[in-house]
C-alpha cells in the first residue's frame, strides 16, 4: 500500500506540475515526427495561433524533408525548430511538451509507446497498429499513463459527423440496417511518388536514415521506391482495407457507436496496376456487428467511378456525400416503405468543431477526453487487422473481447 501511495501522490505531483508549466508559459511545445505526405505540420502551422503551440523540433528520415520542414516552421511560425532524423532525439528533448507522429504504418505504435515513456502527450496517425501485438501493447501503455492520445482519425472531427451521431441517436434513421462505402480511384495512391506523373527528385541512399525507416523489418539494400512509395509493400503498410478503410470504419464506429465486429469477411487482389508492389488494388470488406447491421467497404483501383458513403434504415438513407467536409450530408426517404419514413429532405447540422488537431491541443490544456481518443485508436484496428486477416487467410474471423484476440469461425 505504501508503494502504491507514493505512486499515486508522485503522479498527482506531475499533473500539478505541468498545469504550473502551463500557467506561467500557455504555449505548448511541439515536436512534429514524420514531415512528408500526411502534412501533419501544415495542420500544425494552420493551428499554431489559435491554439497557442510552439514547434520546437521536427524529425524525418530524409534530409531534404528535414530542412524543408525547418524551412517551413522559420516562415511561418518565426523560430528554427531543431531537427534530428532520430525520433527518440527529439521526444526526449525537454523543451517538447508534445509529439505528433505523422510517419508510416509500421512505426505508429512502437512511437506511440516511446513518447508515452517520455512523457509526452501524442497525436498518432492511422492505422494504429497493423497487428494484434503491438496494437495491445500500445493501448495498454496509454492506459497505464496520464497522457493525452488522440488519433489522426480526422473525419470525426467534420461538423457533419457531428451531426450525423446527433441524428442517428435520435432514431432519425430508424433501426440501422447497413452502412457502406465505395472509395474508388484510377492510380493507386501509393504511386503518387515515383509514378508516372510525378515530376521530384527520388530520394538518395546517402540522403536517407534507411535503418531508423526500417525499424526492426528486416535489414535490406536502401531501396527508393520502397522508402517513397511505402503504402505500397506490406511490410509497411497493408494496403486500401487498412489504409483508406480505416477513416471510414472509424467513422462508423463514431456515428453509431458501434465498437467490434462479430464476422469479418474479405476479398481482393491485383488486378490493374500489376507492377513491384504487393498491396491489392482492389478489395471488398463485410462486417458483421452485434448490434444487428452490416457494413460494407469496396476500393478499386483502375476505374475512379461510383464513389459513395451512405447510412441505410429503415425510415430512410443519408447520403455522406462521399466523406467529404465541404458538401451537405443529408437525409432522406429513400429505399424506405415504412408508415414513418422520412418526409422531406434533411441536411445533417454542422455545430462547430475544433479541427482536429486543435481538439489535440485543447485537451492537453484541459484534461477532457480527445475526440479520437486511444479507445477509438483500438476499435478501428480491430476492424481492419481482421480485414487483412482475413482477406490474407480466405477466412472468416470474429473479435473476441475478453480474450483481445482476432479468432478464425
Amino acid at each position: 500500500m505504501q508503494d502504491r501511495r507514493q505512486f499515486m501522490g508522485a503522479a498527482a505531483m506531475t499533473a500539478l506540475s505541468y498545469q504550473r508549466v502551463l500557467g506561467a508559459n500557455d504555449r505548448i511545445r511541439v515536436a512534429n515526427i514524420g514531415c512528408g505526405r500526411r502534412q501533419l505540420l501544415r495542420d500544425l502551422m494552420s493551428v499554431k495561433d489559435s491554439a497557442q503551440i510552439t514547434v520546437t523540433a521536427v524529425c524525418d528520415t530524409w534530409k531534404q524533408k528535414l530542412d524543408a520542414a525547418v524551412a517551413q516552421v522559420r516562415e511561418f511560425a518565426g523560430n528554427t525548430p531543431a531537427a534530428t532524423p532520430r525520433y527518440l532525439e527529439a521526444m526526449h528533448r525537454a523543451d517538447v511538451d508534445a509529439v505528433v507522429i505523422g510517419t508510416p504504418d509500421h512505426q505508429h505504435c512502437t512511437m506511440l509507446v516511446d513518447a508515452i515513456k517520455a512523457g509526452k502527450h501524442v497525436y498518432v496517425e492511422k492505422p494504429l497498429a497493423m497487428n494484434m501485438e503491438e496494437l495491445i501493447r500500445a493501448y495498454d501503455a496509454v492506459k497505464a499513463s496520464d497522457r493525452v492520445v488522440q488519433v489522426g482519425t480526422q473525419m470525426r472531427s467534420y461538423p457533419q459527423a457531428r451531426g450525423l451521431k446527433a441524428f442517428l441517436e435520435k432514431k432519425g434513421l430508424g433501426t440501422m440496417l447497413k452502412v457502406e462505402q465505395v472509395r474508388n480511384g484510377y492510380s493507386p495512391y501509393w504511386m503518387s511518388f515515383g509514378g508516372p506523373t510525378y515530376t521530384g527528385a527520388p530520394p538518395r541512399a546517402e540522403d536517407v536514415d534507411w535503418q531508423a525507416f526500417l525499424m526492426g523489418r528486416e535489414k535490406r539494400p536502401f531501396d527508393a521506391n520502397q522508402y517513397q512509395n511505402w503504402y505500397g509493400y506490406s511490410d509497411f503498410s497493408q494496403g486500401p482495407h487498412t489504409n483508406l478503410m480505416v477513416h471510414f470504419i472509424d467513422l462508423m464506429h463514431f456515428t453509431t457507436g458501434v465498437e467490434f465486429p462479430s464476422k469479418v469477411v474479405a476479398l481482393g487482389g491485383t488486378y490493374r496496376w500489376k507492377a513491384a508492389y504487393d498491396v491489392p488494388d482492389s478489395v471488398e470488406v463485410v462486417y458483421e456487428y452485434p448490434e444487428g447491421f452490416m457494413v460494407r467497404y469496396c476500393t478499386m483501383f483502375g476505374n475512379g467511378a461510383n464513389n459513395y458513403a451512405k447510412w441505410f434504415g429503415t425510415l430512410g438513407t443519408v447520403d455522406a456525400a462521399r466523406l467529404s467536409p465541404r458538401e451537405k450530408w443529408v437525409a432522406t426517404g429513400d429505399g424506405s416503405g415504412e408508415p414513418g419514413k422520412i418526409a422531406s429532405r434533411i441536411e445533417m447540422d454542422e455545430p462547430p468543431t475544433p479541427h482536429h488537431m486543435q481538439d489535440f491541443i485543447e485537451c492537453i490544456r484541459t484534461g477532457r477526453k480527445p475526440i479520437a481518443p486511444i479507445e477509438a485508436g483500438f476499435s478501428h484496428s480491430v476492424a481492419v487487422i481482421a480485414a487483412d486477416k482475413a482477406l490474407r487467410e480466405g477466412r472468416r474471423f470474429t473479435y473476441n473481447a475478453q480474450k483481445r484476440a482476432i479468432l478464425a469461425i
